[in-house]
């Protein structure tokens, strides 16, 4: 059924009509994902739907109370799991009880330990990404946080520095894919536009588990020689066990891609004995949902030479760099924020720092709950909270490198790079998602964001393996110690707003249109997007309409 062309742009009215095309069925074992049949009898598509902006906004926010919740618990242990071995490395230090002391880590078996873990992410990211495309999402999804939980069990019963680094590479093999295989899961119920929001939302997870990881280990750290566990094993078990129970959990309850009306859902036949899980959306809602997101609903199965269109895209490279410089920073701080603290005054106890460490990661928390919604408002101008939250960090690290004469004043420097990270990696992965959605569809977000988050880990390796403790004259105690690493850490923020900035003026000249390639091979004569319901609002920004009792458009 042909479109029938909008009177009127659909950001001018309150209300507006807009025309179903036809269901496109997709071939029955052609696609890896769930595949769709519709019934005969069954309700038929309309021909057209009414609808206004308070209307889908409403239907958005029940897809965030069942979606959010769950991702935000999940990312939280993950990431609790995936960084409690740095807080394990001042726990019970004064009694020699810590991870370093038991294990007898030197330096270069604790970095390199580290780093095992981003090159196993590294490698295993982009695969993870397009199984999780191909099979159910919801059961990929689980299977990462499940296995996480397994490993993390194990932790319990390293006894050499060999069986750590074992592990954190196993870890990094297990976890890899879940970072961008969620964002890779929100394109399929949000436009790109607003992904930058729940990104923070869950992304938040991470900043509190930091905290709480470094608050909690306290509790831990008093349980030291109970039941013959140090207090790192203890945090290292009940971790893993509430992973493996989370796992269980996302089962019945995150929902799969969503079906188009009239539409059964046929379960992939490796898939058949996992539970059912309820739809995301029904009735007039899961209509309202289908039109304004109809580029979803009839993606086509991708093929490899998608895949290659998607990877010879030179888009995605400043991104990589983006990402690169600001996730370097961020695990760099997460992984040795205490020992930073430990050497800016180095009477404090293992208990201070770990309650010295929480308040970093608040500070990130709150920059993400104010600039994310605003960076989706004013989607346009990610490229500018981006740079905002890069300057933040440089000025964060400079006053730890130079403020020497005021221990404070250097740990004030900590909180700043916090504040810095909050606005950086949520909107990185979001304008990854409005390009690659709009150039190359859904194997373009599963592509573009498991390389971008993969390669962009890069810089984790680089943090956690050469850098602070894995850098011996860096790590000389003293009033310097550190300040190369820093410097470094500068560095490739300065390359990560360099990279920014050449995205943008390299997109204001060659654009960001559809891949006509991919779009023809899809069955479209003249390469054009899919012009669905959110496509016509995303060409103007929201701005401030809506916030704080202002009309929206």
């Amino acid at each position: 059924m042909a479109q029938k062309p909008f009177d009127t742009p659909a950001w001018e009215n309150t209300t507006h009509v807009v025309p179903y095309p036809a269901a496109k069925l997709p071939s029955e074992g052609g696609s890896g994902h769930d595949a769709h049949r519709l019934e005969e009898g069954h309700v038929p598509m309309p021909e057209e739907i009414q609808y206004d902006t308070a209307r889908v906004e409403k239907v958005y926010r029940k897809l965030d109370f069942r979606i959010i919740p769950a991702f935000w618990v999940l990312y939280f242990l993950c990431s609790a799991i995936r960084s409690n071995i740095g807080i394990a490395q001042t726990m019970n230090r004064d009694v020699h009880h810590d991870l370093v002391s038991v294990l007898g880590l030197t330096a270069r078996d604790l970095s390199t330990a580290l780093a095992l873990f981003y090159v196993a992410y590294v490698l295993f990211d982009l695969p993870s990404n397009l199984i999780m495309s191909r099979l159910s999402p919801r059961a990929w999804m689980a299977r990462i946080v499940f296995a996480v939980g397994i490993i993390g069990c194990c932790f319990t019963a390293v006894k050499a520095p060999w069986s750590v680094k074992f592990l954190r590479f196993l870890l990094g093999v297990v976890i890899a894919g879940m970072w961008p295989g969620m964002s890779y899961y929100l394109t399929l119920f949000y436009p790109p536009s607003r992904t930058g929001k729940r990104i923070g939302m869950y992304f938040t997870a991470a900043q509190l588990s930091a905290a709480v990881v470094g608050l909690v280990s306290a509790g831990f750290q008093k349980m030291d020689g109970l039941r013959g566990l140090t207090g790192f094993q203890w945090m290292f078990l009940v971790y893993g066990l509430l992973g493996i129970v989370l796992g269980i959990s996302l089962l019945v309850w995150l929902p799969d891609r969503p079906l188009a009306p009239g539409e059964e859902r046929v379960r992939h036949r490796y898939l058949k004995w996992l539970p059912a899980s309820p739809e995301a959306l029904t009735g007039e809602d899961a209509l309202i949902h289908y039109q304004d997101l109809k580029r979803v609903y009839h993606s086509r199965p991708w093929n490899m030479k998608d895949l290659w269109y998607v990877l010879i895209d030179w888009r995605m490279w400043p991104l990589v760099l983006m990402y690169f410089g600001v996730v370097g920073v961020g695990i760099g701080t997460q992984l040795y924020g205490s020992v930073i603290i430990a050497s800016i005054n180095p009477n404090f106890s293992g208990i201070t720092v770990s309650l010295l460490f929480a308040p970093i990661w608040m500070t990130d928390f709150l920059a993400i709950l104010i600039s994310t919604p605003l960076a989706d408002r004013f989607h346009k101008y990610r490229w500018v909270f981006f740079c905002a939250g890069c300057f933040i960090q440089i000025a964060g690290l400079l006053i730890v490198t130079f403020a020497l004469s005021n221990d404070w004043a250097r740990y004030g420097g900590l909180l700043i790079i916090g504040f810095g990270l909050g606005p950086t990696v949520p909107n990185c992965m979001a304008w990854t998602n409005e390009i690659f959605q709009k150039r190359h569809g859904e194997v373009g977000v599963a592509a573009a964001s498991a390389l971008v988050s993969g390669l962009g880990n890069l810089g984790s390796i680089t943090t956690t393996y050469a850098l602070y403790t894995g850098w011996p004259e860096d790590a000389v105690k003293g009033p310097h110690q550190y300040r190369k690493s820093n410097y470094a850490m500068i560095g490739i923020l300065a390359v990560s707003i360099a990279s920014t900035i050449l995205l943008v003026v390299l997109l204001r000249i060659f654009g960001c249109e559809p891949s006509r390639r991919v779009a023809t091979s899809s069955g479209s004569s003249n390469g054009e997007e899919i012009l669905d319901g959110a496509a016509l609002r995303e060409r103007q920004m929201r701005g401030f309409g809506g916030m704080l009792g202002r009309k929206k458009n």
